[in-house]
């Protein structure tokens, strides 16, 4: 019998090529992002290439109880989730005190509330049946402070402690937790948070999406708890472990700031 994945954000990026991915693996796939005609396009196409069954549901899941709401529908439908993946987030450019209260709000609620509550709601059922795998999407603003995406970079730190916390809890119940943590990728998600103008990514050649969502693929399968995409990335992360905080924080900004 087939498994079936949970996948937010999966009209773009990441979410869209995990999407590929499971489908080309035989799972099932129940879809979630805010564009329903992208979605229902993404569905025909999955049905068509790949054989298998899609359902997609659009929802803004940077609204508050957007996890009960999802969980229920599908309960009503009596769908069972094997693999949870929480790719679903935003980000914002610029100085803390100059940016928009709602947008931060609402990031905090996806980035950070909504995971967390979906990881909350499914994994019971998992552990149950001794089965279930959750992908979470950390990125290497897990590993510090970020000044001019200051929220961003924080929720991010939240979902790598959160993953690497569960994880080891999860140890013996045939469930694994993983979080996936690449650098810039070439998406959408550069646009949304007007961060097109930054040294980090103006004139760089980011990494393909496709390439993120095949590494987190095969950590998913494997076990892996957290994993990093790239080399650059991985020697980034770990110069950061023995540099002092403030001279990692002073770093980040001068990569974030705008290139004039």
């Amino acid at each position: 019998m087939r498994q079936t994945a949970l996948i937010t954000g999966a009209s773009s990026g990441i979410g869209y090529e995990l999407s590929q991915i499971f489908a080309e693996n035989q799972y099932n796939l129940v879809l979630i992002a805010r564009r329903q005609e992208k979605l229902q396009e993404i569905q025909a196409n999955l049905k068509k290439n790949y054989q298998v069954n899609v359902i997609v549901i659009s929802q803004d899941l940077a609204q508050n109880n957007a996890a009960q709401v999802l969980f229920d529908t599908l309960n009503q439908q009596k769908i069972k989730i094997d693999v949870l993946v929480n790719n679903a987030g935003f980000g914002d450019y610029g100085f803390f005190v100059e940016s928009n209260w709602e947008k931060m709000q609402q990031m905090i609620q996806l980035n950070i509330m909504t995971l967390t509550h979906l990881t909350r709601l499914f994994l019971p059922g998992m552990i149950q049946r001794s089965q279930g795998k959750i992908l979470n999407l950390g990125s290497i603003a897990s590993f510090q402070p970020g000044p001019l995406m200051a929220v961003y970079f924080a929720t991010k730190a939240y979902i790598l402690s959160f993953t690497e916390g569960i994880a080891n809890e999860l140890q013996g119940t045939g469930v694994t937790a993983t979080v996936l943590c690449p650098g810039p990728t070439a998406s959408e998600f550069q646009v949304t948070a007007n961060q097109q103008a930054s040294k980090l990514i103006k004139g760089k050649k980011l990494a393909k999406a496709a390439e993120v969502a095949q590494l987190g693929y095969q950590a998913l399968t494997q076990g892996k708890t957290v994993v990093v995409h790239g080399l650059t990335n991985k020697l980034l992360i770990f110069s950061n472990r023995l540099a002092p905080r403030n001279l990692v924080t002073q770093t980040v900004r001068n990569m974030l700031a705008e290139d004039k």
